[in-house]
Formats: C-alpha cells, sequence, structure tokens
C-alpha cells in the first residue's frame, strides 16, 4: 500500500512555534501522542493525553537529558517495516507499537555559535537523539512521514487537512528529501565548527536559503542563488534581481566598503568601476563619480556609504540605472527614486562579512582567503628621490583601493578623490595604461599630475615612460619585479614619486 493513515505520532521539538494547529488536528483525526519533557507539557497544556516516552522505554531521561529517545520501543516503532512478515512478527513478540508520524527538529546549534555561547553550550547542542529519529523516520519513508523542521509546519497542516491523516508514498518521500536536507546541513555546520582547528582538507559547504533566478547570466542558463539575501538587503523598488544584477551588486558593496569614514559613490558596469569618488556629501561624490565615465554609466549599479537625501536623488534620478544601493533614504528622496517602477532600490542591512570565496572550475572548486588588505600610509615605501606629496600620497591610497577591485590587468588613474580612468581586463598593462589615458581624454579629463596605481609590478619601465609623458606625477604599485629598478629610475630622471606597497591586488 503506498497510502498510510496516521495513527501515532512522536512529536519532540525545541521550537513550539505553529505547532498549537497540527496538534489540534491531529487530535481530531483521532491520532494518539507520544512526546517528551517539555513537548509534553505543550499538549497537554492544550488538552489531549500524551504517552511519555519513558512509558514506552522503561527508562527516564538521563545523563542531563542526553538520552531520552534512543531505545528500541521507539526506534523499533519507527523502523519496522509494516509488509514485512519478520518484522511485523518481531514488532508483536517485542510489543512494539507503530509510529507512524515522527515531528522532530534540532538542537540550535548554529545558533549558539553565531550567539558566541561558549564551547560547554555548543557542544551541548549537538543533537544526538533528534538527528537519529530524523534518519530513522527519513530511510522508512514507506511508512512514516518525518518532519524535520518548523519550516515545514504549513505544508503538514495542508497534507493532513487535505489527507485527513492519510499520507502518500509521494508526500512521504518528499518530506524524507527534506529531512535529509536538514542533516546533512547540521552535520556540516558541526564539522566546520570542529574544523577551525584542525583544518583537515575538503569541501563541506551548506546553505539552505535558494530562490531561483529568473537566468543565469544569459537567457539559456538556469540561475540560483543560494544565501540569505533579505538578511543583507531590503528592496525597496524594482523587478526582481538578476544573476547579473546579483554579480554587479557584490562588486559594487565590497568596493564602496573600501572607504569606511568618507562619503562615497560607486558606479559599476559588469563588476568594474566606471566611476568612484569620495567627497563631502553625497551629490557631490555622485557627480564626481559620473564625470568619469558618462557613457558607462548608463544602466550602471550604483552604490553609496551613505544616506540618499532628496538633493542627491534629484541628480541621480538624472540618469537611467539598473540598481542603487544605500545604507538609508530620506523619504522624499525615496519617493522620487521609485518614479521608475523597474529600478531597483535597495537599502543595505549591514556590511558583507565574508572571509573566503569560491569558484567551480575544471570539475573542481578552488577556495581561497578574500583579498581584504587595504593598503594604507604605514604599507607605502618610498623608492624614488622624491617622495609623493600628502595630496599625492591619498590620491596613491585612493586609486589603490579601486585596483584593487578592478579585473586584471588594470591601470588605475586618480586624483583627489576622483577616479578618472582606469584601464581593465587587458592582457597587457600598457594597453590598460593607454586604454585609461585614452578614455579620460575622450571624457574631457587631464590626466597632468594624476596618481596612477598599478594591480602588479611593471616588468619593464615602458608604462612609467607612457605615464611621465602624460604628465602622470606619482605611482603606487607592488614592486618584486627582477627590473624594478629601471622603472624607478626612469621617475627619478623625470623627478616623479613612485611608492611600493610590497602586496599584489590581481583580481582574475
Amino acid at each position: 500500500m503506498s497510502t498510510r493513515k496516521i495513527t501515532r505520532a512522536l512529536i519532540s521539538v525545541f521550537y513550539k512555534d505553529n505547532l498549537e494547529p497540527i496538534v489540534h488536528t491531529l487530535a481530531k483525526q483521532g491520532v494518539e501522542f507520544v512526546s517528551t519533557g517539555g513537548t509534553q507539557e505543550f499538549i497537554e497544556k492544550l488538552g489531549y493525553p500524551v504517552v511519555p516516552v519513558e512509558k514506552l522505554t522503561g527508562y527516564p531521561s538521563i545523563f542531563g537529558g542526553r538520552v531520552k529517545t534512543l531505545h528500541p520501543a521507539v526506534f523499533g516503532g519507527i523502523l519496522y517495516r509494516r509488509e514485512d512478515a519478520g518484522d511485523l512478527k518481531q514488532a508483536k513478540e517485542f510489543n512494539i507499537a507503530p509510529l507512524d508520524l515522527v515531528i522532530v527538529d534540532l538542537y540550535p546549534f548554529e545558533e549558539t555559535v553565531a550567539k558566541g555561547g561558549t564551547e560547554e553550550d555548543i557542544i551541548e547542542k549537538i543533537d544526538i537523539g533528534g538527528i537519529s529519529l530524523i534518519r530513522g523516520a527519513a530511510k522508512n519513508y514507506e511508512d512514516v512521514l518525518i518532519v524535520s523542521s518548523r519550516t515545514q509546519y504549513g505544508s503538514l497542516l495542508e497534507l493532513l487537512q487535505s489527507g485527513n491523516g492519510d499520507t502518500t508514498l509521494a508526500d512521504r518521500k518528499k518530506f524524507a528529501a527534506l529531512a535529509f536536507g536538514v542533516t546533512s546541513h547540521y552535520d556540516t555546520a558541526i564539522y566546520n565548527y570542529f574544523n577551525q582547528e584542525f583544518q583537515f582538507p575538503g569541501f563541506k559547504k551548506s546553505i539552505q536559503e535558494g530562490r531561483a533566478l529568473r537566468y543565469g547570466e544569459n537567457p539559456h542558463q538556469r540561475g540560483t542563488y543560494y544565501g540569505d539575501l533579505d538578511g543583507l538587503f531590503e528592496q525597496l523598488n524594482g523587478k526582481e534581481l538578476s544573476y547579473n544584477n546579483l554579480v554587479d551588486v557584490d562588486a559594487a558593496v565590497n568596493l564602496v566598503q573600501e572607504f569606511d569614514g568618507e562619503t562615497a559613490f560607486v558606479i559599476i558596469k559588469h563588476t568594474n568601476a566606471c566611476g568612484v569618488a569620495v567627497s563631502s556629501t553625497v551629490k557631490e561624490a555622485y557627480l564626481k563619480a559620473f564625470q568619469a565615465d558618462t557613457l558607462s554609466a548608463f544602466g550602471g549599479v550604483l552604490a553609496t556609504n551613505r544616506k540618499i537625501d532628496l538633493a542627491a536623488a534629484e541628480e541621480i534620478n538624472k540618469l537611467f540605472f539598473e540598481i542603487l544601493i544605500a545604507p538609508a533614504y530620506d523619504d522624499d528622496a525615496l519617493a522620487l527614486l521609485k518614479s521608475k517602477k523597474n529600478r531597483m532600490l535597495l537599502l543595505q542591512k549591514q556590511p558583507l562579512k565574508e572571509t573566503v570565496q569560491y569558484k567551480t572550475l575544471l570539475n573542481g572548486v578552488i577556495e581561497q582567503d578574500l583579498d581584504l588588505k587595504t593598503d594604507a600610509k604605514a604599507d607605502l615605501k618610498v623608492m624614488t628621490k622624491r617622495a609623493p606629496t600628502a595630496s599625492e600620497v591619498d590620491a596613491l591610497l585612493f586609486a589603490s583601493k579601486i585596483c584593487k577591485h578592478t579585473k586584471s590587468n588594470t591601470i588605475v588613474l586618480a586624483v583627489d578623490g576622483q577616479l578618472i580612468a582606469s584601464g581593465v581586463g587587458q592582457t597587457s598593462r600598457v594597453d590598460a595604461l593607454k586604454q585609461a589615458i585614452e578614455k579620460a581624454a575622450s571624457f574631457g579629463l587631464s590626466v597632468n599630475g594624476a596618481a596612477m596605481a598599478s594591480d602588479a609590478f611593471f616588468p619593464f619601465p615602458d608604462c612609467v615612460e607612457i605615464a611621465h609623458q602624460s604628465g602622470i606625477r606619482a605611482v603606487i604599485q607592488p614592486g618584486g619585479s627582477v627590473k624594478d629598478q629601471d622603472s624607478i629610475a626612469v621617475c627619478d630622471q623625470h623627478e616623479m614619486a613612485m611608492v611600493f606597497t610590497g602586496t599584489r591586488h590581481f583580481k582574475h
């Protein structure tokens, strides 16, 4: 038989939210309750009799609650096969009654870790009985319905009401699949907690939240986002975010986070910055950022690290853009920006906190630490006879921040808290520099006196020669080439300043 009638249910849960209507429904359908501890009290307060697990096992809850359900009287009722003659005989011989429904959740291990619990608290939140009950019931899905999370209560209630206590094989198999998703995620979290100390090799990651995207990079590609996007952003306007939107939003937020303590504005196109600036107000920062590339900004992704007021919104509203990200909006600014119904407006609730990134390739996965190093004044080593001025140092560090978030090979030109131009994703550093210089000229911006940042060292002095010819006065680079001295010599010849950081910022 593929259909099973629920006659007896084991309910033992940590969270009681939304459990009451399920208990009432089961009681109306004549289901007998078996339970433990706080869940038993919860059901009894609703007015229904409960068989304590201790009555089945003949043992009280022992070892501080570590052992309650681990007994053949419980697991036998879950695992015996209802149509197997040998199992039926043994169930009768040992007086084991069936458990047709198991509702169990797991101790909040991840929540306890996230809240900074003591090691003792964390270890006690490693569930043993609960996860065993879930696995046992899921294994015997042909006969037993397993509900392994409070997120499934709505689906369970609907199933109980529509089937009047009957469940189909398809129903039970679906809930079993969900149950193994819960247990595998739980075990992954525990393993990763312990492995912080030992760093055993192995790629074990689990994210339960997921949302289907309209498509991937292109319409013929399927796309899905795994993570808690709602925990990071509140979407205030516009259509659903796409795969490409999310990639650009990530680039924008990562870049704008570099400017902690300053009022910054960034404009992103295809993950690269086409405009970046800092200023005293969001409006001024936006106008300076927009000036660097008024063409690429069209349809771009915009982000700032300050509240957007009406003055800024009035300027931003003149541009056609896809997405705007900010930590706050004034009401009148938000009303104006909402005038375009498809325009996506995101309120960022918290900063990005990831420290590791992953990428699939060659039928596998590569993992690395995120590049969280931001070049600072203390990192700079002056390599030339002329040291950079205070304003040049500021421009060099500003350019370096952008360089770090730009596709390699890259050259970034900046001055006075403003991106002038960049050359991105080029196969040679000379091409990147030429692209940046030409781009600046095309938008009427002078590179004379600008600072130049390179994501990696100069293998030859040609970039410095070209920079000098264009009027660039200061250079920041990691250093490390066997021909570093050639580039330094050219700088000295033309009274340019060059500093080394010792840190390369490739972005492939």
